[in-house]
């Protein structure tokens, strides 16, 4: 007998790519030696896993613990270690800034310190409600001995936020102020290089420094603060000197629309730079209050003028580097929420939902770390392994094995049916 069958055409197919920031992680004393992912209730997540196809994933290399800048890179398909030029342009293109070529930009974190300069802080009790007040009275200050150079400043969320310095004879090679632990001093930022630029920049961000510290430590909120007993925003850490990239769009390389759905500036900068649009949700923090389901929401609505929406999600990161396992629990879990809605509400004949995090957060130790990532792919025509569940140790037994961070957009793509045959 043969089959009748009713070719209907290809409908025009969409991926989204889901990143639960820092959900990755190390088998924890904390949870009974368990990962949270194996503890949390993750129906949806679950599912994503059984009907696709799961690996684990190295975003830069085995044993690398990636920056989540770099990380994203990679993801997006470029190789961080030719094309990164530093975080700091990210940062300031997520939070709105027009960013130059010849701007140097800087991540920065709103800090406490004692009188001798060291830090007791490092995210001044991650404040909240007043940063942006505090960041306006820093956006503008003239140096008295490097006239010619524009400070601008604008906020982010919580203790972050981001700067440019604009002006002639810059360079992004200068070191951090920022010790990355608490207990040491602001460290005197140097020049990477020998060059004169390096070196003048290096004296500028230093007399920066100097006089944000003057402003925040008199400042009304960080008096108010101090009287309350909390910690006061009284001091700015550098880090990450950059510029932007110079690399061609994703949108460019497969000839799609591009959207990227998060909060936090450096996502959304990291993604801008490769020719995506950002959108703002209400409800979207970047913090573990976000609504997880908004961002499921606006991608849903989006997606008819979009091939590839990302959807980024950084609350449990934040709870691995506050070493709280409780709370990264719960905030797996919404995400799960997160993914139970796109399934509900996205056509799966025609979307691939793809879902994986930028890096392992150790709970343990409070930092990124080198494992591998867990990654499951579902949608038409993929090949289904045998793996039942979510999770680092039952996603390193699926079909995809290991790969790279640099081959997800590639292999998303491909499925999509937007790469072009290499050869003849």
């Amino acid at each position: 007998m043969r089959l009748q069958l009713e070719f209907k055409g290809v409908p025009d197919m969409k991926v989204i790519l889901v990143i639960g920031d820092g959900i990755s992680d190390r088998p924890t004393r904390v949870l009974n030696g368990k990962t949270p992912l194996q503890v949390a209730e993750t129906p949806s997540m679950d599912t994503v896993a059984r009907r696709g196809i799961c690996g684990v994933m190295d975003p830069i290399s085995p044993g690398i613990p990636p920056g989540s800048d770099m990380a994203h890179l990679a993801l997006l398909g470029y190789d961080p270690i030719q094309t990164y030029t530093g975080r700091g342009a990210f940062e300031a293109l997520g939070v709105g800034l027009e960013v130059r070529e010849s701007d140097v930009s800087f991540r920065c974190n709103f800090a406490t310190v004692n009188e001798d300069l060291h830090i007791m802080d490092r995210r001044a009790g991650r404040i909240r409600g007043s940063g942006e007040e505090l960041a306006k009275a820093l956006n503008g200050i003239k140096l008295e001995r490097f006239p010619e150079v524009n400070v601008i400043v604008k906020h982010s969320v919580e203790h972050r936020l981001a700067l440019i310095l604009r002006g002639p004879h810059l360079s992004r090679m200068v070191s951090d102020s920022d010790p990355s632990e608490e207990n040491l001093p602001i460290q005197t930022v140097k020049a990477l290089d020998t060059s004169s630029e390096a070196s003048r920049t290096a004296c500028i961000v230093n007399e920066v420094s100097k006089q944000f510290h003057e402003i925040l430590t008199n400042h009304p909120i960080s008096v108010e603060r101090r009287a309350n007993g909390l910690p006061p925003a009284n001091a700015v850490l550098f880090r990450g000197a950059g510029t932007l990239p110079q690399v061609k769009p994703v949108t460019e390389r497969y000839g799609i629309q591009a959207l990227i759905v998060a909060a936090g500036a450096m996502y959304r900068g990291v993604c801008k730079s490769v020719g995506f649009d950002v959108i703002d949700v209400p409800g979207a923090t970047g913090t573990v209050e976000t609504d997880t389901v908004a961002k499921a929401k606006a991608a849903v609505e989006n997606l008819p003028g979009y091939d590839y929406i990302l959807i980024h999600v950084k609350g449990a990161d934040n709870a691995s580097h506050d070493g709280n396992a409780e709370q990264k629990v719960r905030m797996i879990e919404k995400i799960d929420a997160l993914i139970k809605h796109l399934l509900d509400n996205v056509d799966l004949e025609s979307v691939f939902i793809a879902l994986t995090a930028d890096h392992t957060t150790s709970l343990d130790l409070r930092k990124h770390v080198g494992d591998p990532v867990p990654l499951a792919i579902m949608g038409p025509g993929v090949r289904a392994d045998s793996v039942e569940k979510y999770s680092e140790i039952d996603c390193a037994q699926g079909g995809l094995g290991r790969i790279r961070g640099v081959d997800l957009t590639p292999i998303l793509m491909d499925l999509a049916g937007n790469s072009k045959t290499f050869g003849a």
